[in-house]
């Protein structure tokens, strides 16, 4: 079956590092847009970053631009989300998600299809 897990997680001291990864299994990423997803308890999920087919328009929230950047690995069929700079309030359950996309090199963040279980953050001191 078709499966996305998110890995990288854990717990971290403000101003820290992590870099998550996503993986996939059963699909190659070749002609997928990929998004990253974080939700904390009783809040809203909400779009991080996301990254086109191609890779070449990104795009990310304004409460993580400048800290967080989004790349893939086609050859390791995965995608990673570099944290830097993280902050208490990044704390939350990040999750992938993917839709394919022949030809269109937009960044959304409706309409994924393939969505992983998610990977704990948490910033404290």
């Amino acid at each position: 079956q078709l499966q996305l897990v998110e890995s990288g997680g854990g717990l971290v001291q403000p101003g820290g590092s992590l870099r998550l990864s996503c993986a996939a299994s059963g699909f190659s990423l070749d002609d997928y847009r990929i998004s990253w997803f974080r939700q904390a308890p009783g809040k809203e999920r909400e779009g991080v970053s996301c990254i086109s087919r191609s890779g070449s328009r990104t795009n990310y929230a304004d409460s993580v631009k400048g800290r967080f950047t989004i790349f893939r690995d086609n050859p390791k069929n995965t995608v990673y989300l570099q944290m830097n700079s993280l902050k208490p309030e990044d704390s939350a359950i990040y999750y992938c998600a993917m839709v394919r996309t022949e030809l269109s090199e937009r960044c959304e963040y409706s309409g994924m299809k393939y969505w992983g279980k998610g990977t704990l953050v948490t910033v404290s001191s």
